[in-house]
């Protein structure tokens, strides 16, 4: 099992919901944090909570919509030296239901697309050359069970292409100790997955982070978080580790 402890992870959407989760969780196991929200007054609240568990960590703040955003976001990061090599892209929209899904505007997707796959695409490439150069990495992007829901289109293709995006990257560094995988949180009560979800949001920890514990040198898997409730870090990491192989 990897251990985190003093390794640095860059988690896009830590302010709340799964995000937050995420970051107080990987907080306990001893990683620094760079925490990612659109506002850093987003993120303050859960940057008070892992600093108080003994880390180091700091926010930074990025709408993903706007690229030169994620650019400025990334330069700042570089500019403070901050050695990551963990990388959990959980950030993401819905942009609408759509009950008359045949009139689904174009912006539906270009705000979907830019927010759900290509800013995770470009954090990816930013990050892979220095982790590819120290023979050591993990990314986690977070994709969607959705399926047959053209009412929310745009969010489902985006995630779609999150993907493909992911799995054929991921065969780039499949073997190495670099590791690229997806997590599926599962419907969760959170704020984008409305209060009627079946599943509360802590049922993903540890799924949801799995991931980045795994140490087999496989990537191009999504872990679905749900199959990981209820069990203790070690259980789930074994798990991941048995159960489900990459498609190379």
């Amino acid at each position: 099992m990897t251990d985190v402890q003093g390794k640095w992870a860059l988690l896009t959407g830590a302010s709340r919901g799964l995000g937050a989760l995420s970051a107080r969780f990987l907080a306990r196991q001893g990683c620094n944090l760079v925490l990612h929200s659109r506002k850093l007054a987003h993120t303050e609240p859960v940057l008070r909570d892992v600093l108080a568990l003994g880390v180091d960590a700091y926010a930074v703040e990025a709408e993903l919509a706007d690229i030169e955003q994620v650019r400025g976001m990334l330069a700042a990061i570089g500019e403070r030296e901050t050695p990551v090599s963990l990388v959990l892209n959980n950030a993401g929209v819905q942009v609408a239901y759509r009950d008359e899904y045949l009139n689904t505007p174009a912006e539906d997707f270009t705000t979907s697309f830019m927010i759900n796959t290509i800013a995770p695409a470009m954090i990816c490439y930013h990050y892979l050359p220095e982790m590819i150069q120290n023979g050591f990495g993990r990314i986690v992007n977070t994709t969607s069970g959705i399926r047959l829901d053209p009412q929310q289109a745009g969010y489902s293709a985006s995630k779609a292409a999150l993907d493909k995006f992911t799995v054929d990257l991921g065969s780039k560094v499949h073997g190495t100790g670099v590791m690229i995988n997806l997590t599926d949180p599962g419907w969760c009560r959170t704020e984008l997955g409305g209060p009627n979800a079946p599943n509360a949001a802590e049922s993903v920890i540890p799924g949801v982070v799995v991931g980045v514990f795994a140490d087999d040198q496989k990537s191009g898997r999504v872990f679905p978080a749900q199959d990981f409730a209820g069990m203790t870090l070690e259980q789930a990491v074994k798990q991941a580790e048995t159960a489900f192989d990459s498609p190379y």
